[in-house]
């Protein structure tokens, strides 16, 4: 009976510090986060110098308005607050402005390639799930 308690302790932390490493991008800064996103963007689509610059600024901006939203909409560590549908429409908001001044920082080669890595990682993130779901 011991062996079978402390099993399940084992199995509760790792699953635990688990869950805790796949959200590290909530503990990220504003340009931790912008950082991160270039260096995945160049590596992908193979930006040059200038473009690294300008989509790293990109990010940056993306980065800081969406903590302020967050914050904005109550939106914590904890998760919840705020209104879901108000959320939703501010952050689709910003991502049709970030595609908007990608394809003018990009050639239309790398946005086409941008696109589908955006595609990718939203098929990506539906077969994980989603939070409180």
């Amino acid at each position: 009976m011991k062996k079978l308690g402390f099993l399940l302790m084992v199995i509760f932390l790792g699953t635990t510090v688990s869950m805790a490493q796949n959200r590290s991008w909530q503990n990220s800064t504003p340009k931790e986060s912008a950082k991160k996103s270039t260096e995945t963007l160049k590596e992908k689509l193979g930006l040059k110098a200038d473009q690294e610059k300008q989509v790293y600024a990109l990010n940056l901006k993306s980065a800081k308005e969406m903590v302020e939203m967050r914050k904005g909409m109550g939106m914590g560590m904890q998760g919840g607050g705020g209104d879901r549908d108000a959320m939703r429409a501010k952050f689709t908001k910003m991502r049709e402005d970030t595609s908007k001044a990608m394809k003018q920082i990009l050639s239309k080669d790398q946005y086409v390639k941008y696109e589908k890595y955006l595609e990718e990682r939203r098929a990506s993130r539906g077969q994980r799930g989603g939070r409180n779901r």
